[in-house]
C-alpha cells in the first residue's frame, strides 16, 4: 500500500517538535512492515551553527534519531495508536550502526525502517539512511512502548 504523509499528519503520530522534529514527509507506508520518510536538511538547522561552522555536517546521532522518529511513526500508525493517549514509543538501543557518507545542508535524507520482529511492546527494525542512491547510515534500532 502505498501512503504519504504531510507535516500536518507526522506531528500527530510523533511527540516531537521543532527544532527536533527530524521528518518532513512520509513517503511510503506498508503498515506493520515497512516506512520510507523524507528529511529535507537545510543550512537553517540550528546545529549548523556548531558542527562545524567552516564544514557544515549533520551529526551522526541525528540521523540515527530522525530514524528513530520513522520508526515511532511505523509503530504508532501500525499499532492505531497516537502518543496524545499515552504510552510513548521510545528508543530502546541501536546495534550495527555504520556511517558511509557526511550529510549536509542541501542533501536530502530519505530513512528507509522495516520491522524485522515485533515481540510484545519491543520493536526491532533494520533501518538506512540515503541521500539519493548513496547510502548515509545503516543500524538496527529497538524502540520499546512505554507508559
Amino acid at each position: 500500500m502505498k501512503y504519504v504523509m504531510d507535516i500536518h499528519e507526522i506531528l500527530k503520530y510523533l511527540p516531537h517538535r521543532p527544532p527536533f522534529l527530524l521528518i518532513d514527509r512520509v513517503i511510503e507506508m506498508k503498515e506493520g512492515e515497512s516506512l520510507t520518510a523524507l528529511k529535507n536538511v537545510t543550512m537553517n538547522e540550528a546545529y549548523f551553527v556548531g558542527h562545524f561552522p567552516h564544514r557544515p555536517v549533520m551529526p551522526g546521532v541525528l540521523i540515527l534519531e530522525a530514524l528513530a522518529q520513522a520508526a515511532a511513526v511505523l509503530a504508532y500508525k501500525s499499532s492505531n495508536s497516537l502518543p496524545s493517549e499515552g504510552p510513548l514509543f521510545l528508543f530502546a538501543g541501536i546495534d550495527h550502526a555504520r556511517f558511509k557518507r557526511v550529510v549536509e545542508p542541501g542533501d536530502q535524507l530519505y530513512l528507509e525502517v522495516k520491522l524485522l520482529r515485533a515481540k510484545k511492546d519491543i520493536w526491532k527494525l533494520e533501518t538506512a539512511a540515503r541521500v539519493g542512491d548513496e547510502l548515509a547510515c545503516t543500524a538496527e534500532l529497538l524502540s520499546a512502548r512505554r507508559g
